[in-house]
């Protein structure tokens, strides 16, 4: 369970995060979705301990996360932009995170092989396609069967058949028991995948609940239209 209270946040004058009270305290699919500029990143990366909020308190499984570093053990993340030194082969850069993590006996070669990555092994990463990129990078993501997964933008780069085998491979972590934050603009992959989204504006949460509430609540029979629906109304709100 995560659970965020009175969330703050600013850069200089900008605040990001006004206030967020959030509760992801089921297993299963939990999208985060807004506009640009909504929080959102932000948001993760307080999550993570990566950025460091102005107040509030953010606990997981009943921990307060504040000043401390264990509790990243649990979590997979695949960041939005992930940059790696370009020079790395991808086994060379599998091997350095397997260090980090301090763990090496856990085995890639299943989603090597299930992502199509056998061949692009000992290819530099400057030399890799963008989609390719995104497949090692969701390898590392996936590969240490953390409690946690948090996605931000999973499906840049992925063509429709690698977009189907993200499908699987987050459906089959979340049959395992297991907590998937993620954040996209595809709303077709976001309706079909979650089963509750957090809609983020300005630095607020405007709506949690599932994509089926969400439709009803703007009368919309499609997630793409219900989102722009709530754009609209809050923008003359």
């Amino acid at each position: 369970m995560i659970k965020i209270e009175n969330l703050h946040k600013k850069y200089g004058k900008n605040e990001v995060l006004k206030g967020i009270d959030l509760n992801i305290d089921n297993r299963g699919v939990f999208a985060i979705l807004g506009p640009n500029g909504s929080g959102k990143t932000t948001l993760i990366k307080c999550i993570l301990g990566m950025v460091i909020p102005n107040s509030g308190e953010i606990t997981l499984e009943g921990k307060n996360i504040q000043n401390q570093w264990k509790y990243r053990e649990s979590i997979g993340y695949l960041p939005q932009i992930a940059n790696f030194p370009e020079n790395l082969r991808v086994t060379e850069l599998i091997k350095m995170i397997k260090d980090l993590r301090q763990s090496p006996d856990f085995d890639e070669t299943p989603y090597i092989e299930r992502l199509g990555l056998e061949s692009h092994l000992s290819k530099r990463l400057s030399n890799l396609s963008g989609g390719t990129k995104q497949k090692v990078n969701l390898t590392l993501t996936l590969l240490f069967d953390t409690q946690f997964i948090i996605l931000d933008e999973p499906t840049t780069g992925l063509d429709p058949a690698a977009l189907m085998i993200l499908r699987e491979m987050i459906e089959e972590e979340k049959q395992k028991g297991k907590t998937i934050i993620l954040t996209s603009h595809i709303m077709n992959f976001v309706e079909e995948i979650s089963d509750e989204i957090v809609f983020l504006l300005e630095g607020k949460v405007y709506f949690k609940g599932s994509a089926d509430m969400l439709k009803a609540e703007t009368d919309q029979v499609n997630l793409e239209h219900a989102i722009a629906n709530l754009l609209k109304k809050t923008e003359y709100a």
